[in-house]
């Protein structure tokens, strides 16, 4: 679409990798990537990429949070609050839209709904892999048309549908596992407390000691193990 970049998978798990060597430099070694969109698959590439890259103790992990509250992404037919199966700026994100940003959702009563699209159906999941069909929605190409040719609405399925009480008690239990994963990590490595090192890389212990200490401390700078990240 006009005035829309994108970028390409490598760049991002670049600009990722970059922002995780940042962080640790500075001495944020716990690091939660929450993310809200997509790209579900690079995320966990970059981490491990990153990891390998370094081999330095630390705690990285990726949160999606449609895969934190599966059973409040489901349609009333399998349990959730939703009349039509969780897709695209449909139903269901605009319902959790609603409760984060209402404000920036406007208009409901004009959007334009649509049905969604599958030629091979029963096999792809949909948005989030809240139904564990075999195929993750990511997993294929050709089992149904793209986007921007078989929904110039810009979104896919039926947004009018949406409210704020359909997503409020989603929202609330991610926002609850949120709390809880922060809380379990610092309950097991308090600040300045990191997973054993002879545990978690096989880098002798004496030479990444400086990396540790970082560079404000009289160690070193993590990029004098590897630029760029």
């Amino acid at each position: 679409m006009p005035g829309t970049i994108v970028v390409p998978e490598e760049i991002f798990k670049g600009l990722l990798r970059a922002v995780m060597a940042g962080c640790w430099n500075m001495g944020f070694r716990k690091m939660i990537l929450l993310n809200g969109h997509g790209q579900e698959y690079v995320i966990p590439s970059a981490i491990h990429e990153w990891a390998k890259n370094y081999q330095l103790p630390a705690i990285i992990c990726n949160v999606n949070w449609y895969h934190a509250i599966p059973e409040y992404c489901k349609d009333k037919e399998h349990g959730g609050p939703f009349e039509t199966p969780f897709i695209h700026a449909d139903e269901a994100e605009t319902s959790f839209s609603m409760t984060l940003f209402p404000e920036m959702v406007k208009k409901i009563d004009a959007c334009e709904d649509n049905t969604p699209v599958s030629w091979i159906p029963g096999h792809v999941d949909k948005a989030g892999n809240i139904y564990q069909l075999p195929i993750r929605w990511y997993g294929q190409v050709g089992f149904g048309p793209i986007e921007v040719a078989a929904y110039p609405e810009g979104h896919i399925g039926c947004p009018s549908k949406a409210s704020f009480e359909k997503g409020k008690a989603g929202m609330e239990a991610f926002l609850d596992y949120l709390e809880k994963l922060v809380k379990d990590i610092l309950e097991k490595f308090p600040p300045g407390k990191l997973p054993p090192t002879e545990m978690i890389t096989q880098r002798d212990p004496k030479e990444i000691e400086p990396y540790l200490k970082g560079p404000l401390n009289g160690g070193k700078s993590i990029y004098e193990l590897r630029y760029p990240p």
